[in-house]
């Protein structure tokens, strides 16, 4: 006698089409918190935030961007830096790397940001008009607060004092 197992056809299996992955992105930046010539303030970029149905909510954060082919992590932070807000700088010291992931135009990001301390050497207070909304100078001790990104608060907070 035939067990049942013998007499049945066997099964396909419905595969499903394996899900596509989203590319990965490497990208390196570079930027930091300029500390005023009085030693008093700190500098923070403001762009508006797109998820604020209101269109008023600015989220502050560290002046930052790519760094370009040929360019030091060094050398570009202080690019950006006057590109961002008008103001000229010199770095003091680092501050320290964040690396994080995020999904952007269905890509997989994983971004470096390279932080300095820097000392404000001239320049005019003024927004990148493509890039940023607003700049502003914040009291030192305000900073942390003001910051919208939890990586950024963190690395300004175990920074210490923001003394040059």
């Amino acid at each position: 006698m035939a067990t049942k197992e013998a007499t049945e056809a066997p099964r396909s299996k419905k595969k499903s089409p394996p899900k596509p992955y989203a590319k990965r992105v490497d990208e390196v930046s570079a930027g930091g918190l300029v500390i005023d010539s009085t030693g008093q303030l700190g500098l923070l970029i403001g762009r508006f935030d797109h998820k604020d149905a209101t269109g008023t909510r600015l989220l502050w954060s560290l002046p930052k961007g790519h760094i370009e082919e040929g360019e030091t992590p060094e050398q570009a932070a202080i690019r950006e830096v006057a590109e961002e807000t008008g103001i000229t700088s010199e770095i003091a010291k680092s501050l320290g790397v964040i690396d994080f992931w995020f999904m952007a135009g269905g890509k997989r990001i994983h971004k470096t940001v390279h932080h300095f301390l820097f000392r404000e050497v001239g320049g005019t207070l003024q927004a990148q008009v493509s890039e940023v909304d607003e700049v502003a100078w914040f009291p030192l001790s305000e900073i942390v607060e003001k910051l919208a990104y939890p990586d950024e608060k963190k690395l300004i907070a175990r920074s210490g004092e923001l003394v040059l």
